[in-house]
């Protein structure tokens, strides 16, 4: 028998990071950006009624015409202009799969949500980084220079973005439009927080422009655990991701269950309406404390914890925070390694229970001094990878 000689991956895989979600056991979890509450009792039990008659032994409808009506009827669009997949990070690679690749490169502008650079990498996209300002905020004139001078293939816009709740404003995203349109540029326009926010871009989708629009059900549907995203666009932009997305790839179960949520629109409304105002309750309750925050749309704030006499200076001071919180079983999200956010944490809006156990914890730990909870190593992989 020959010598065993182990595969080795592409070269751009084997220096890539692996993907973070870390998990701990604790009793507030506020890092994932997650529904808070599990979806209205009325939609499980539809659901639980509807798994009887699914044809478990049959393929499912390859095109999820059902459920891209439905979502068509919902957004006032045609069913040739929605793509559904699973969770918008499909919705994400199918872009780069179709538009983007060796000899393309997509254009992001950080901090912003780490799987537009990552799956660019995975499907051999360059990746142009643009920045923001101290308040996270895009600056206009130094994005419509990037897209005219370096005319990427997909320019993404998180609105609201995460992890900064920021949102773009609807002329800049419209200028941005206009630049891509003039050499065969694709703006992608990443709602996954959209219902939560002041603005969308939803309304100005046309044929002929290069927009499109992505959303999901994880947040504000309460269906994290379904994996379910999709996309609104032009038809000629759908009809190439159906090119490049595997056959069958949307199981029967989850088209269904997508169509069911669209009918308790009413109760996602009353939903937003209630994690909206606990977002205002926090925002208020941190600018007591000795932090900067800044304004959201999103259902998370980012914070940073600012250093007092004695305590370690920068994002060593924000890990400190976190790992106390973590001493109190209370889990946000930590930034405090990302550029441009250094010493930051990310509090995702719960309950009324655990927005008050994680204000009572961090009023705790800023109050005084941080005792042994700062000589506690950090457990947290590196968040740069982390998908929420």
């Amino acid at each position: 028998m020959p010598e065993f000689v182990r595969p080795v991956a592409r070269e751009g895989v084997v220096a890539m990071e692996g993907y973070h979600s870390p998990q701990m056991d604790v009793d507030v979890r506020l890092n994932t950006n997650e529904s808070p509450v599990a979806p209205p009792e009325a939609f499980r039990t539809a659901v639980a009624d509807m798994v009887a008659d699914v044809s478990w032994n049959r393929y499912p409808d390859r095109p999820a015409t059902a459920l891209r009506t439905a979502l068509a009827d919902a957004h006032g669009v045609a069913p040739e202009q929605v793509f559904a997949a699973n969770g918008s990070n499909e919705v994400l690679q199918s872009l780069q799969l179709a538009y983007g690749g060796p000899g393309r490169c997509a254009a992001v502008f950080e901090p912003t949500y780490a799987m537009y650079a990552q799956i660019a990498r995975t499907t051999g996209t360059g990746v142009l980084r643009g920045s923001r300002d101290a308040d996270h905020r895009l600056v206009a004139d130094d994005v419509l220079s990037l897209v005219a001078d370096q005319q990427p293939a997909l320019v993404f816009l998180c609105s609201p973005n995460n992890p900064t709740g920021t949102v773009d404003p609807v002329e800049l995203v419209t200028a941005v439009v206009d630049v891509a349109a003039g050499y065969g540029g694709l703006v992608v326009v990443d709602e996954a927080y959209g219902q939560f926010a002041s603005t969308s871009a939803v309304d100005l989708l046309a044929e002929d422009r290069p927009l499109v629009v992505s959303r999901t059900f994880s947040k504000t549907w309460a269906m994290a655990g379904a994996r379910l995203g999709y996309l609104l666009a032009p038809s000629w932009c759908v009809a190439e991701l159906e090119k490049v997305v595997l056959p069958y790839h949307l199981d029967t179960l989850k088209q269904a269950v997508g169509v069911l949520a669209l009918q308790h629109g009413a109760a996602m409304d009353d939903r937003v309406a209630d994690l909206v105002a606990e977002r205002t309750r926090v925002a208020a309750a941190l600018d007591a404390l000795p932090v900067t925050a800044w304004p959201s749309e999103a259902n998370f704030i980012l914070f940073r914890p600012e250093a007092g006499p004695g305590s370690p200076s920068g994002g060593r001071w924000g890990n400190d925070v976190w790992q106390a919180l973590v001493d109190r079983s209370v889990l946000v999200r930590d930034f405090t390694t990302m550029a441009g956010i250094e010493g930051c944490l990310r509090v995702t809006i719960g309950t009324a229970d655990e927005n008050d156990r994680f204000i009572a914890a961090l009023h705790e730990i800023l109050g005084g001094p941080l005792g042994e909870a700062s000589e506690n190593p950090p457990t947290q992989p590196d968040p740069n990878g982390q998908e929420a």
